[in-house]
């Protein structure tokens, strides 16, 4: 079988990275619980949007992600029994393209570089499975999708949804 996954928001914390680095700004305590069902950047004052906007610009925020809890063992698990290919949007922010390989050298080094596809709209991916945060991208896909839960997608409905890596490991393993 030949799988897709996501980075940011299934494999790497961007949600988490985006408030915790809100919070430093703007001596805030925003929670990923008060921004349930929407992006970060929409639930904090106008004058704050586009900080949070630009967080991706800056140059280590990609690099310095953490994983999402339990992606690391299950995914070295599903590696050694399918195909499977990290599928990442990395063409919009300059720096990610770079910062995002570093990171899946450091965190997933059982992926080898040929199986990394960073790439601008995920609609050209042929495979079996994608997993991904965004409805927009599973939409788009011909095989099985997964919507991996994140903060703000947790009212969006109409696809088979994961909500840990536990549950990943139950629906492949």
């Amino acid at each position: 079988m030949t799988i897709f996954v996501d980075m940011d928001e299934v494999i790497a914390d961007t949600y988490g990275a985006h408030i915790e680095i809100y919070n430093a700004e703007f001596s805030a305590n925003l929670t990923a619980e008060e921004c349930k069902g929407s992006d970060v950047w929409k639930m904090v004052p106008k004058a704050h949007q586009d900080s949070i906007r630009k967080h991706a610009t800056r140059r280590g925020f990609f690099r310095n992600l953490n994983p999402i809890e339990g992606s690391i063992e299950v995914l070295k698990e599903i590696s050694e029994r399918h195909e499977l290919y990290i599928a990442s949007a990395a063409m919009q922010f300059p720096n990610s393209l770079e910062e995002k390989s570093e990171w899946l050298d450091e965190h997933f080094p059982f992926i080898p570089w040929q199986n990394r596809i960073l790439c601008g709209h995920k609609h050209i991916l042929n495979g079996d499975l994608l997993i991904d945060d965004r409805s927009y991208n599973l939409e788009m896909f011909n095989g099985r999708s997964i919507l991996f839960s994140s903060p703000h997608n947790a009212f969006t409905n109409g696809f088979e949804r994961a909500d840990t890596w536990n549950d990943i490991a139950e629906k492949l393993l």
